[in-house]
């Protein structure tokens, strides 16, 4: 996973730098996302890896689902995957060039598991604390989790912040027993 990793953080930076010259973070991010995405599916893998076909073969095909939907410089870029054969990078492409978006932007992503589903004003409280403890615009995703039994646990970044029942339950019990 690494070295995809490695591979195709160039990629994602001479596309983040071409979209900022032309002032297209949202364009490129929706291309990109949908080049990842029929990269990935399951059939489309398969054709790109296969030696029998022609470059020019896997290309239309890829175009024939991505339509118009792709703008000419990410036409461009897919392009340019294909001959070489690292078509398979493209969604990793996409997840990078979106971090690199996000960090332009100062966005950061949440993810908060909540024991139960959130009402649309404790989303935006929650979601409003976030903001002011990163400084950060919050892209947040909420998932339900009933194991938790109460409260919930905020995932940014790296960090953990758990506020659920479940969490303060088993610091109890480790604290007893000691």
């Amino acid at each position: 996973m690494a070295e995809i990793a490695t591979v195709a953080r160039p990629y994602a930076e001479a596309a983040f730098r071409t979209a900022l010259d032309a002032k297209d973070l949202a364009g490129w991010s929706g291309g990109l996302a949908l080049a990842g995405a029929i990269a990935q599916e399951g059939q489309m893998a398969e054709l790109l890896a296969n030696p029998r076909l022609t470059r020019g073969q896997k290309l239309e095909c890829f175009f024939a689902v991505g339509g118009d939907k792709l703008s000419g410089p990410v036409r461009n870029l897919v392009t340019l995957l294909v001959e070489g054969t690292r078509a398979a990078l493209l969604p990793e492409i996409a997840s990078q060039f979106e971090a690199l978006k996000r960090d332009h932007e100062s966005v950061v992503k949440a993810r908060i598991v909540s024991a139960r589903p959130l009402e649309a004003a404790e989303r935006d409280d929650l979601v409003a604390s976030l903001a002011r403890k990163y400084g950060r615009k919050v892209e947040a995703s909420v998932e339900i989790d009933a194991s938790l039994i109460g409260g919930a646990r905020v995932h940014v970044g790296d960090e953990v912040i758990n506020a659920s029942v479940r969490d303060a339950l088993a610091q109890m019990a480790i604290a007893l027993a000691r």
